[in-house]
């Protein structure tokens, strides 16, 4: 297998649970390495206080070796845009790689226009439009944990699972019986079906 490369974005009060799950299943069963990518070099710290420095900052990420990016919820997503970060989303999703956003971080993805033709989803109806003045997607808002639309991935901040399994179905469609399984065990919380 190819190598390939998660890149997950992380700054102050990142919700570092959100895309926990989806890290450690691509790195552990999917064989991908996971990149740190922060707005500097300088250690950030989570939203349960974990100390965490950036692999590398936004401006010295390439695009070439990443597989897909995912972008964690946190209060500093409905503080502002952050343009750095709606810069490389559209490039990144220029690409035609997925871009993964779960909870406030899919205001990131508003921003950078992805939500006004793609369906998704995120934290209510009404979440999107109150943050983001020049979202045009209502449309296409849809009441569910997570949505996959081309190679835009969104979900709830309460669907860190349903997150991580349509990341899988995005880079691995190839493991779906895997990814169903994932899916019920951690959905139903049973070890045996």
């Amino acid at each position: 297998m190819k190598n390939r490369t998660a890149y997950v974005f992380i700054f102050d009060g990142f919700a570092d649970w959100e895309p926990a799950s989806a890290l450690a299943e691509l790195r552990r069963t999917f064989g991908f390495s996971v990149q740190t990518v922060g707005l500097k070099h300088n250690a950030v710290t989570s939203m349960v206080g974990m100390k965490v420095l950036p692999d590398r900052a936004i401006s010295e990420a390439q695009l070439d070796p990443a597989s897909v990016l995912i972008l964690p919820g946190g209060d500093a997503w409905m503080r502002r845009e952050i343009e750095e970060v709606t810069t490389f989303i559209r490039a990144f999703a220029e690409t035609g790689r997925p871009v993964a956003a779960i909870c406030a971080a899919t205001l990131s993805l508003a921003h950078a226009g992805l939500l006004d033709n793609h369906q998704h989803t995120s934290n209510g109806s009404g979440f999107i439009a109150k943050h983001v003045p020049s979202y045009r997607g209502q449309e296409l808002y849809r009441r569910v944990r997570a949505v996959t639309d081309g190679n835009v991935i969104t979900a709830n901040g309460l669907a860190p699972f349903a997150f991580a399994a349509e990341i899988f179905r995005s880079v691995a469609p190839e493991r779906e019986n895997d990814i169903v399984t994932y899916e019920t065990l951690y959905s139903r919380g049973l070890l045996d079906s």
